[in-house]
């Protein structure tokens, strides 16, 4: 079997309007691809929270993908509200993934115990926010990305062909 699908959804302003490359989404990517994942889509999408949500929303009821990996509006800036979108289109929450990105980055920066990263279940759809910048996404994504395969695989009723599946 191929591997799970994946998304990727740069939550970005001043990506959005063009004033700035996405310089996350493409990192996140090439990662997941690397590991297997097949990624099925790449949106940038503003700091709205409606917006966020409806991306999320289209991803997992309308496009049935496994995996969902957002970068950006994790912080403490008012706009940043990718947290709050997650929370609002998800049934069930995954809080030791965010727990886990969190306590690997704090071996890197003590900033890491800023991020309000969280990550959710939405129906057959894992979704997990990661931080903006393209190193903290690389760093946040290394820290979980070898478990996230058996998670979906308990998701999805069966195993995929994923780096990390201990098969």
């Amino acid at each position: 079997m191929d591997g799970f699908q994946a998304a990727v959804v740069t939550v970005s302003d001043r990506s959005f309007r063009g004033e700035r490359p996405d310089g996350s989404g493409p990192v996140v990517a090439e990662r997941l691809e690397a590991a297997g994942y097949q990624v099925a889509e790449r949106l940038v999408v503003p700091d709205e929270q409606e917006t966020i949500e409806a991306a999320l929303r289209e991803l997992a009821d309308g496009k049935d993908i496994a995996l969902v990996v957002t970068t950006g509006g994790t912080g403490f800036a008012p706009r940043d509200v990718t947290p709050e979108a997650t929370e609002a289109v998800c049934r069930r929450m995954a809080p030791g993934i965010g727990e886990a990105m969190r306590a690997a980055s704090l071996a890197i920066t003590p900033r890491a115990m800023l991020s309000r990263a969280t990550a959710g279940i939405r129906g057959r759809t894992l979704i997990v926010n990661l931080p903006g910048s393209p190193k903290a996404a690389r760093e946040n994504l290394e820290a979980v990305l070898p478990t996230l395969a058996h998670g979906l695989e308990m998701l999805r009723g069966g195993p995929a062909d994923c780096a990390g599946t201990g098969k």
